[in-house]
Order: C-alpha cells, then sequence, then structure tokens
C-alpha cells in the first residue's frame, strides 16, 4: 500500500454516548417532531466539538460518527404501532434525515445511527432501520433490524421483502473511502450469522447502535463484541445510551459501554457510565486490517471458514418461521404485543415436540 492511499485509509471513529430523548409523553407528530428537531440541534452540537476537537487533538481526520440505538424518539412503550408509525417514525424524505445530513455534509463524516422508519414499500409498517449518511448528506446505507420481539421485521414480510430488495439489501453493505461499512441493532449482535452475512459481503467494520444496560461487570453483549469482532476479523464500533429523558425508566438505565474493539477483539477504547460522552474514539486503520486479512496463516480464520459446511443445516431448520406479516402476498396490519407473545410461544412449542428444545 503506497502513502499516498495510507492517510485515507486511517480515521477517527466516535462512538456519541448521548441522552436517548422519548417522544413518548408527546400527543402528536407535531409535538414529537418539535422534540426530535431540538434532539438532532444538539447531536450537531456535539459533533462539530468532536470532530474540531479530535481533528486537533490526533492530527487526523474524524470520519465516522456513530450515534445511539433510537437516540432521537425512544422507543414505543404503551403506544399502539399504529400510533408510533404515526408519531415517531422518520419518512424517507422527511425533516428529520435532512436534518441529520446536514450535520454529515457540514463535517465531512460518515453519519450513522438508528431510527423507527416507514419504508414507502410498506407503507403502513414501520422498520427499526440503521442508517449511514454519507458527507454528501445523503443516506448511503439502510439496514432494516431482522430480529425482535414485539416490532415487525422484514423476515415478517419476507417473500415481498426480498422481491424489492434482494439479499443485498437485506445485509448491505457501504462501500466507501474509508472502507467497507455494515450495521447491526441492539441485541443483534448476539446473532452471529447477521455480523458474518454482513462480512461475506465484504464488510470491514460493523456499527453497532445500541440500548443496553450498562455495568461494570460481565455483560453477554458486550462479550458477543469481541466474540463478533475476532470470528469475521473486523472492526465493531457500539454507541449505547447515555441516560433516558422523556421516558418512564430511570435516566442511567442503560449508561456506559460505548466502545471501539478492533480486528483481534481488543478494546481499544470505552466510555464510562454516568452520562454524555466523545469519550469512545480511536484511530481506526483499515490498511492494517486488509494486510491482517490477506496473510496466511491459522490465525486468519475468516480465509478458512468453509461456509458450504453449514448450508444443508440451516436451510434445513426451521426454528422462526417467515411472513408471519403476509397474508396471500399482502401486508397485514401491525398486530399488538399479544401477536408477538404468542408467536413465539408457538414456535417453542413446534420445537419442543420436535425434540429441538
Amino acid at each position: 500500500m503506497s502513502e499516498d492511499n495510507k492517510e485515507e485509509l486511517e480515521f477517527i471513529a466516535v462512538a456519541l454516548q448521548i441522552t436517548c430523548t422519548g417522544v413518548n409523553f408527546c400527543s402528536d407528530r407535531k409535538s414529537a417532531q418539535e422534540v426530535m428537531s431540538k434532539k438532532i440541534a444538539g447531536i450537531s452540537g456535539y459533533t462539530t466539538t468532536a470532530v474540531n476537537f479530535l481533528n486537533f487533538f490526533y492530527g487526523a481526520p474524524v470520519r465516522l460518527v456513530l450515534l445511539p440505538e433510537f437516540s432521537v424518539s425512544g422507543f414505543p412503550m404503551k403506544e399502539s404501532p399504529a400510533e408510533w408509525r404515526d408519531k415517531a417514525a422518520f419518512h424517507y424524505d422527511g425533516p428529520e434525515y435532512e436534518a441529520l445530513g446536514k450535520i454529515a455534509q457540514d463535517n465531512n463524516i460518515f453519519l450513522a445511527g438508528n431510527a423507527y422508519e416507514i419504508d414507502p414499500n410498506f407503507p403502513d409498517m414501520y422498520f427499526q432501520t440503521c442508517y449511514i449518511i454519507g458527507p454528501s448528506g445523503d443516506v448511503i446505507l439502510r439496514y432494516r433490524r431482522l430480529t425482535s420481539t414485539f416490532e415487525p421485521t422484514p423476515h415478517d414480510v419476507w417473500d415481498k421483502y426480498l422481491d424489492i430488495y434482494g439479499l443485498d439489501g437485506v445485509f448491505p453493505v457501504a462501500r466507501t473511502e474509508i472502507g467497507n461499512l455494515a450495521m447491526i441493532a441492539s441485541e443483534e449482535v448476539l446473532y452471529p450469522e447477521i455480523s458474518r452475512c454482513h462480512v461475506m459481503r465484504g464488510a470491514e467494520v460493523i456499527l453497532h447502535p445500541t440500548s443496553e444496560v450498562g455495568s461494570s461487570q460481565w455483560t453477554y453483549k458486550d462479550t458477543c463484541r469481541r466474540a463478533r469482532a475476532i470470528e469475521n476479523m473486523a472492526y465493531v464500533i457500539a454507541a449505547n445510551t447515555a441516560n433516558f429523558e422523556g421516558m418512564p425508566i430511570p435516566p442511567y438505565t442503560c449508561s456506559g459501554m460505548s466502545k471501539i474493539v478492533d480486528y483481534l477483539g481488543n478494546i481499544l477504547v470505552e466510555a464510562s457510565q454516568g452520562g454524555e460522552s466523545m469519550s469512545a474514539n480511536a484511530v481506526i486503520d483499515i490498511g492494517a486490517l486488509r494486510r491482517t486479512r490477506r496473510r496466511r496463516g491459522m490465525s486468519n480464520v475468516l480465509s478458512r471458514q468453509a461456509y458450504d459446511l453449514f448450508a444443508e443445516s440451516y436451510a434445513g431448520a426451521e426454528f422462526h418461521q417467515a411472513n408471519s406479516l403476509l397474508n396471500n402476498g399482502e401486508v397485514m396490519d401491525i398486530p399488538e404485543k399479544d401477536f408477538f407473545k404468542a408467536r413465539q410461544e408457538q414456535n417453542i412449542e413446534r420445537l419442543v415436540k420436535a425434540g429441538l428444545l
């Protein structure tokens, strides 16, 4: 790799640990948008400060800023699916993306985050969406969360979703001048197949917006972050919630845990619990990652993985079934939580009868 290329393959990434501001107490879309607009303005200030300060401190450019899970709106609690869609979900061409795009454009960064979003192809639904906005201000990647306990996912409308987006749209990878970027949401770090399917498509950096319990003790999600980095020889960057406001949740239930893990599983940096922080920042060296992935030896687990060994077992396993929100090819209304509870109970009962649980 020439010196001319080396600089663009090294950059600063920031996992911005900020407060999750909920719109749960808002009565309608107008009041919710006021809350979300104010929150995005705060993100703009934090981002500009991080970019300018860290550029000065490191002498290298900040090119990537990651926000926590659903930090602009919070998540639905007592709201019905229709109420939450109408009150809190982003629209493709809505003011929230426009304002976030301006942050990315003004700071020449890739800005990544997570929000509830209405897809024009599924206008009566919403998906929890991880997004990356490029320095142009445009959204360059949308990844829809594939596992959820009480909310719709692409798997629930699988046949139609695949017809529209294909598998590369299910597991999108943004090939950019700072490397190949992919995203997973929150608890999806527990599912190794999701990160692996991104890496199969060339991902080098896995961005993980999350809102999880912070602890100085061992946590399963934190262990899995390091596992996903090691087995995929990829950077994992996680931004966690700092605290909650505008929601009936104790403020610091989720705090800390924002961190950057390198492709060997080493924790490069971690923000502490107790508040908002830009401390989770580090130099990302994509050139070093690529050299490691291209080196012969036992440690290069990615090049030695034989996926076809497992294809038949996966194809023949029916644990969680697809298309539960499609009826004769038509998308159903998003059901209440009781539907999702009953669906999981039925899955467990079926698997017990089959001797698999």
